[in-house]
């Protein structure tokens, strides 16, 4: 897997300084006197060095020879050096700002919207899977957070003209691209959006999980976690069909209204969401809030039904949930408390079967279960670190065995993990964001290599980058949510305070 070290930098050669005014010029030579043939094409074919014979003459006539100079423009500015930034090493002086180097990306886009999005989802298309042909097209929901309460909507986005970024050098892009589409290079992405009206700032949003995109006369269903204290639960097919079929309309008096309203959590507030994966007859979505309750919801034939009883073993609030990939009554959650927990929606009691206490050594903010190899999940942690956990050694409640240590641990990240997440096709990479205005990309199937170790130390001994860590995506301010796109390879998209990145690096 290719990776470009974190401290590389790039210089560029300066041109060759001018001969100075004061030097003398060489005499025209004097005319043969013989009357010898003269050839009339002889002085434009002739080097532009001197014959030695000249070169000869002159020495003993005393008269400086100028140096031979390669022509430069007048006008050109030396470019300044770059440098890679790095986070911890390197600050901003006043009035810098951060330029990404394109030739490391394959994509890059960057798109304002009305009002800040804390969260969003990617919505599964009806495109194909392991699309690789740029340029692309990708579906996203996502919640507002505007300056008053019935100001906030729940939006569909469609970001189109994807297109690739332009690369310096002669290197070609391995034929992703036709010629006909050499001229859409480095256009904007066209962005357009459908909504409806949200009462209350957006906390979270997560959409349906599903294998192929619904047909018009399916629901496609998106709950949204209301700073409000409730969780709705919405049908968002037709805001999907009205973006992409010109003059479509459908019952908006049906649609603007969400599906079914979760109010089991009271007025308490909450972030932690999360769908079981397809496959079941039955949808079931988890959500826990700032009072430490957990409560699970499940559709039924007739709509939807909230059960009663939240799950209540964690002491503060509830950040994070996770159905596991492969036991449809597990899941896994993570808490202000320290710890993470596995429960099993069987129990009795509604209390945890499994856990890790003292995971990280403040508030654990966001768990990730791998969707391929089901034992591994990662987590962050508000002091910044980052953690893999062997899920098989965990111990259960209750038990006086010592606590599991992590499989692989990063303390990259200088600022609260606000997100994180696996790559969906490959199980050893996954992505994060932090609140230090950073989007990483890391690798755990990388091992260490001393000569490489010492390539990636900084100039200054500190803030060595870990071989794992592939990439770094910077340039946004107060980053809330990363995700990959499950039907477009090495696809990454971002929401943060300045609005939505969409890119793909040449590392994943």
């Amino acid at each position: 897997m290719p990776k470009r070290p974190a401290n590389e930098t790039l210089t560029e050669v300066q041109p060759y300084n001018k001969a100075p005014a004061s030097s003398s010029k060489r005499d025209a030579p004097k005319p043969d006197e013989m009357g010898e043939f003269e050839d009339a094409w002889e002085d434009e074919l002739e080097s532009d060095e001197e014959t030695p014979e000249l070169k000869e003459e002159n020495d003993q006539e005393g008269m400086d020879v100028d140096e031979i100079l390669p022509a430069i423009e007048e006008n050109e500015e030396a470019t300044p050096n770059t440098e890679a930034f790095i986070p911890g090493v390197h600050s901003l002086g006043k009035d810098e700002i951060l330029r990404p180097d394109e030739s490391a990306y394959v994509m890059l886009h960057q798109m304002g919207v009305d009002w800040p999005c804390l969260s969003f989802d990617v919505l599964r298309d009806n495109l194909g899977d392991e699309r690789s042909r740029l340029p692309e097209t990708s579906y996203i929901v996502a919640g507002t957070q505007a300056d008053g309460a019935k100001n906030n909507k729940l939006v569909v986005y469609k970001m189109s003209s994807l297109h690739r970024t332009s690369k310096d050098g002669n290197e070609s892009d391995s034929g992703d691209e036709d010629d006909e589409n050499a001229d859409d290079l480095d256009e904007d992405a066209l962005l357009e959006s459908r909504s409806v009206t949200h009462f209350g700032g957006v906390n979270r949003v997560r959409a349906q999980p599903t294998t192929s995109f619904p047909s018009t006369s399916q629901p496609y269903h998106v709950a949204s976690w209301a700073e409000t204290g409730k969780v709705h639960i919405w049908d968002i097919r037709q805001l999907i069909e009205s973006l992409d079929v010109p003059g479509h309309t459908y019952d908006k008096t049906k649609f603007n209204s969400p599906v079914f309203t979760i109010d089991s959590h009271g007025r308490a507030e909450g972030f932690a969401m999360d769908w079981a994966a397809s496959g079941s007859s039955s949808l079931r979505l988890l959500t826990g809030d700032i009072n430490s309750k957990i409560y699970l919801t499940t559709s039924t034939p007739s709509g939807f039904n909230a059960l009663a009883q939240p799950f209540t073993t964690h002491t503060s609030s509830v950040e994070d949930l996770q159905w596991s990939p492969s036991e449809p009554t597990v899941f896994a959650s993570c808490s202000a408390d320290r710890s993470i927990q596995i429960w099993d929606v069987r129990t009795k009691g509604r209390r945890s079967v499994a856990g890790i206490m003292e995971a990280h050594q403040s508030d654990v903010n966001v768990i990730s279960w791998n969707r391929l190899t089901s034992y591994l999940l990662i987590s962050g942690g508000d002091e910044g670190g980052i953690k893999a956990w062997d899920l098989r050694n965990v111990k259960k409640m209750g038990s006086m065995d010592t606590e599991p240590t992590p499989v692989a641990s990063f303390t990259w990240h200088k600022a609260p993990v606000t997100s994180i997440e696996w790559h969906p096709t490959e199980d050893s990479i996954f992505a994060a964001s932090g609140a230090d205005d950073q989007v990483t990309l890391w690798d755990l199937a990388v091992e260490h290599d001393d000569e490489e170790a010492i390539m990636n130390e900084t100039p200054d001994g500190q803030g060595d980058v870990p071989p794992q860590l592939l990439f770094v995506h910077q340039g946004q301010k107060d980053i809330k949510e990363v995700h990959w796109h499950p039907q477009i390879p090495g696809t990454v998209i971002t929401t943060a305070l300045d609005g939505f990145n969409v890119f793909k690096t040449i590392s994943v």
